[in-house]
């Protein structure tokens, strides 16, 4: 077979056109497997300290720090899809232009769509890397984040899905859900799992998670019920042995456990703050739970809303002696820091009207403001994501500059978003309390 003037050309080659063959593919290859980690511009400059407590407030380098933050539960879910990661950094960046300080989080997707627990001890290292590029990218931003371990509700897995898992292997069987609290065999998987979050090193950074002052505290559980045993003594018991074992792990972050609020039946004198009577005989109790000494501070949530239903003015009412109640607690029973870590008022209701959650938002500014300058247990708060959804409206407005989606989102400009004055009001307030200069309102 004749060879043509081509062929003989590549063959002469073959030592040089191999090896670049070869060479692009392991490019590419790098591309798609660390492309992230070889395009993503970590700032090492920006330091943090680790938020530290003393009796009920929060100290950072030895002087006090109140928190002024918001809620984002989809951080990761979103980081998993590169073309959402801009979502990432645009919220980031508005929450620190604001003045804001610390973001919550979710640091688990259990079963189902982007998990980062496929199943017990198997994990997604896609979604682990999209965890890692949350917390990096927040670290850029000098925001903290509170990283919550898992859910009560249904969403992203939560408790239902460790009991799913259970079953498939024929053990933990039962009517209930409220059986990832007491069986053993579930404990272990929770454990485990708190165990590879807890010392994951991350992949942009190269610290790991129990060593990153970027973590502000963890959450053990989001809103945590156990209703087939109201006396609370299963759910007691679980807080006492997770809370020990995280301490065992990690003694430099603070740990909350991410309670609603409600006073259980061991708590009788305070039951009667409830909203309403069946909050006493949902299984958890603010008290007894949050004193325990492996938790470091006390949370607390505010929705009048959806607790009851009453006119507004009567939801204000409550809201105010709510909060008051639980800053007392953290005065006089607990010794410890109270977070309102969720609070919201919706605008689905039939009555709803701007003002209304505007007058809402001042008031519990206004508490946590009063409390801070007298030196009292209330440590800050975090609006509920969907409640603040028109101050990162840059993420979707998008007929706009950057420049004018930037300031739509941060209420800048004409027409202050009404609920982002109080908003902001607190953020320059809690500045001004940490001994750190107020940010501006508008840098453009």
């Amino acid at each position: 077979m004749v060879k043509s003037p081509m062929s003989r050309k590549l063959t002469r080659n073959g030592g040089l056109l191999y090896p670049v063959i070869g060479l692009a593919l392991f490019v590419t290859f790098l591309y798609f497997s660390f492309g992230d980690l070889l395009w993503f511009s970590y700032n090492k400059e920006i330091e943090l300290s680790f938020v530290e407590r003393n009796g009920t407030q929060f100290f950072v380098d030895g002087k006090v720090f109140y928190i002024n933050g918001w809620n984002s539960y989809w951080l990761m879910d979103h980081a998993v899809d590169y073309s959402k990661r801009s979502r990432i950094r645009g919220i980031l960046q508005a929450g620190a232009k604001m003045g804001l300080t610390v973001c919550r989080t979710w640091a688990f997707n259990d079963g189902g769509y982007n998990a980062l627990q496929i199943s017990p001890g198997r994990f997604d290292e896609r979604v682990f890397r999209a965890l890692d590029h949350v917390i990096a990218e927040a670290r850029k931003n000098g925001i903290r984040l509170m990283l919550s371990l898992v859910n009560n509700l249904n969403a992203f897995g939560g408790k239902t899905q460790y009991v799913k898992w259970a079953e498939k292997e024929g053990v933990a069987l039962s009517s209930s859900n409220d059986s990832f609290f007491y069986d053993p065999t579930i404990r272990r998987y929770f454990k485990h799992y708190v165990k590879t979050v807890l010392t994951r090193r991350n992949l942009y950074t190269g610290i790991e998670y129990r060593d990153d002052p970027t973590i502000f505290a963890w959450e053990l559980i989001n809103e945590p019920r156990c209703m087939t045993d109201p006396s609370g003594d299963t759910l007691q018991d679980w807080i006492e042995e997770m809370s020990t074992f995280v301490k065992s792990i990690d003694r430099k972050h603070l740990l909350t456990v991410g309670l609603e609020g409600f006073y259980g039946r061991k708590s009788p004198k305070k039951s009667t703050g409830n909203p309403e009577f069946w909050a006493a005989d949902l299984g958890s109790d603010f008290i007894r739970n949050s004193m325990l000494s492996t938790i470091d501070f006390a949370s607390v949530h505010i929705y009048p809303d959806h607790w009851f239903h009453k006119n507004f003015e009567e939801k204000l009412k409550f809201a105010a002696k709510w909060m008051l109640s639980h800053i007392e607690d953290g005065d006089k029973e607990l010794r410890k820091p109270i977070m309102f870590t969720e609070f919201g008022l919706s605008n689905e209701n039939k009555d709803f009207e701007p003002a209304q959650r505007d007058r809402f938002y001042k008031m519990v500014l206004d508490i946590i403001y009063k409390s801070a300058k007298r030196n009292r247990s209330g440590a800050g708060i975090l609006p509920a994501g969907g409640y603040l959804s028109l101050m990162f409206a840059l993420i979707n407005n998008k007929g706009q500059s950057d420049a004018q989606r930037s300031r739509y989102a941060l209420g800048v400009g004409k027409g202050l978003v009404p609920q982002l004055k109080p908003v902001i009001s607190w953020s320059h307030s809690s500045s001004f309390i940490n001994y750190a200069k107020a940010p501006p309102l508008c840098s453009y």
